[in-house]
């Protein structure tokens, strides 16, 4: 048998912290309200990933527990 590696998620751990949640649903909230402006532009937030990653980037901000964001890799 091999034996497998047991990561910190495995064993209990959580990817996602909750006060990352919460600024997530509050960011979901917003939008649904029509509330929601994009942070560059300032224009009104429709989609819902875009309504998630405003929330994870606010969430990294206060210090909650969110894995890093992606690295963007370049086209070839």
């Amino acid at each position: 048998m091999a034996q497998r590696k047991s990561s910190s998620r495995s064993r209990g751990g959580r990817k996602y912290g909750r006060k990352s949640g919460q600024k997530v649903e509050r960011a979901m909230h917003e939008m649904k309200r029509g509330q929601l402006k994009s942070g560059r532009s300032g224009k009104k937030v429709t989609s819902r990933k875009q309504a998630v990653a405003i929330g994870l980037s606010e969430a990294r901000r206060a210090g909650a527990k969110v894995p890093a964001r992606r690295s963007s890799r370049r086209k070839k």
